[in-house]
């Protein structure tokens, strides 16, 4: 009898070849990294052509309606696709260390399990039962405002956006952007580069900075800027799932 089990995706042994220490560092130093190339050209066009298709999703977000900026995006239900449950259960491990390393420099109690499987229950048994993995979609002159994406009392302090359009031939414009509030300080903008495929693993809302009179917070926020022309479509992991 022919197995029914799925065929782990490329993207896994991809996930296992990251350098994972020199993404920690980058963390550590700015806030987020770069993953490049994560997702083939294939892989990200199946994902965005998942977008037509009603049943895959629970909800459906007009941005301009609740002043997130212009564009929209679909949370996706469960089960999610192979590919992304795939991609949120093997980058977990992974980025759990960190997380663990950030919430213990910054005084807070909450530990991270190893395990996806186990975090997951953690956030459904506090009412956290929604999934959060999203794909977002954006035409002409759509922005995602400055944001960040908590959805109740168990945040996992890390996430994951892919970029699954190509810069300059499918959009112009429409840059990943993350902001840093510093205290005392004035707040620093920054671009991401990001071509089809590429991933960027950031903070969900304050990572530690290490100062000379010690560690401190400070607070991310994160969005896209608006489009010139084209069309673009982004792949969200969300760790934590939503109340």
């Amino acid at each position: 009898m022919m197995s029914t089990a799925r065929k782990p995706h490329e993207a896994s042994s991809r996930v296992e070849a990251i350098d994972w220490s020199a993404v920690s560092a980058d963390l550590d130093l700015q806030g987020w990294a770069n993953m490049p190339k994560l997702l083939s050209a294939r892989e990200c066009d199946t994902v965005a052509g998942r977008y037509d298709i009603d049943e895959d999703f629970r909800s459906h977000i007009i941005m301009a309606r609740h002043g997130f900026g212009r564009g929209e995006y679909k949370y996706f239900a469960y089960p999610l696709p192979s590919l992304v449950e795939e991609l949120r259960t093997d980058l977990y491990p992974h980025l759990a260390p960190i997380a663990n390393r950030w919430h213990e420099t910054m005084g807070r109690d909450v530990r991270f399990p190893d395990d996806h499987a186990a975090f997951i229950a953690r956030c459904h048994a506090a009412g956290q039962t929604r999934p959060t993995p999203l794909l977002l979609q954006y035409g002409k002159d759509d922005y995602n405002a400055l944001h960040q994406d908590l959805y109740g009392e168990h945040v996992f302090p890390l996430q994951v956006a892919v970029l699954l359009s190509e810069p300059g031939e499918d959009f112009e414009g429409g840059e990943f952007v993350l902001t840093e509030q510093r205290p005392r300080m004035q707040s620093r903008a920054m671009v991401v580069p990001l071509r089809q495929g590429d991933a960027v693993v950031f903070a969900v809302n304050s990572r530690p900075v290490q100062g000379t009179r010690g560690s401190y917070r400070v607070k991310l926020r994160h969005g896209v800027s608006k489009l010139r022309s084209g069309h673009r479509h982004t792949l969200g992991i969300i760790f934590h799932d939503a109340s």
